[in-house]
């Protein structure tokens, strides 16, 4: 600018740099470029900047902290991973709850033997399998996943009285219509499941009035099936006196 306003002015000579400042930062700067055509450039053009290594996590069973590193999975695998998805064939042989489905998993020690309970003795629809890991189910539309978690698994039971029965915590059910109760109770005693708590009436007169019954699966998960009197009475709200 001053060259242009003082045509006598001096113009300022380029800044120069000693070789070994400029080999300093090419060194600096050449990590960066190679770094950004990994992901910049297809694997068909430079196959040997991006990563041709599937990512597999292994099995695991541990509680280790997240690291951001061991869950990136190379943008190639993806784009495997989506056109596979694409390819494969499936059936939907039980269609979701109204709403929004309810999602619980929960562990077991063996998978072929959740599947003969869950799917054979109660006679759930399944859904996805990872053979000898996972498999889920629907529950009256709401999935329920059975996970493998080592053959040493057993549920650890705490107790709570309920209406004069001492109920097994955790579990998890259905409210059923009474109709179907009925017949669930008579399916799983002629199954020989042994009840942990007799399917019997409780809160008899109150607005929380029940059929109620427990029992374990294999792995000693506790379940609950019950069936309201009124069903709209299934979140009366009062004070319940034990």
């Amino acid at each position: 600018m001053r060259a242009l306003l003082h045509p006598h002015a001096s113009i300022p000579a380029p800044i120069m740099f000693a070789p070994r400042t400029v080999l300093r930062r090419t060194a600096m700067i050449l990590p960066l470029v190679a770094r950004t055509a990994a992901f910049a450039v297809p694997r068909a053009i430079a196959p040997s900047l991006a990563s041709t290594t599937p990512f597999s996590p292994g099995p695991t069973r541990s509680c280790a902290p997240f690291t951001a590193a061991a869950h990136v999975r190379p943008m190639g695998v993806r784009m495997m991973a989506d056109t596979a998805a694409a390819k494969t064939s499936f059936a939907v042989d039980a269609p979701p709850a109204p709403g929004q489905p309810f999602h619980l998993a929960f562990p077991v020690r063996d998978i072929e033997e959740a599947r003969e309970f869950y799917g054979g003795t109660l006679g759930l629809t399944q859904g996805r399998i990872a053979p000898g890991k996972w498999v889920d189910y629907s529950l009256n539309g709401h999935q329920i996943v059975c996970h493998w978690a080592g053959n040493d698994y057993k549920c650890v039971d705490y107790y709570n009285p309920v209406d004069g029965d001492e109920v097994p915590v955790p579990h998890f059910g259905l409210a059923l219509e009474e109709e179907q109760w009925h017949a669930l109770a008579a399916k799983v005693r002629d199954a020989g499941i042994k009840f942990i708590v007799e399917p019997h009436l409780r809160f008899k007169g109150m607005p929380g009035e029940q059929w109620t019954m427990f029992f374990k699966d294999p792995s000693g998960n506790n379940l609950e099936f019950k069936a309201m009197t009124n069903p709209e009475n299934l979140f009366a709200r009062y004070d319940v006196v034990d």
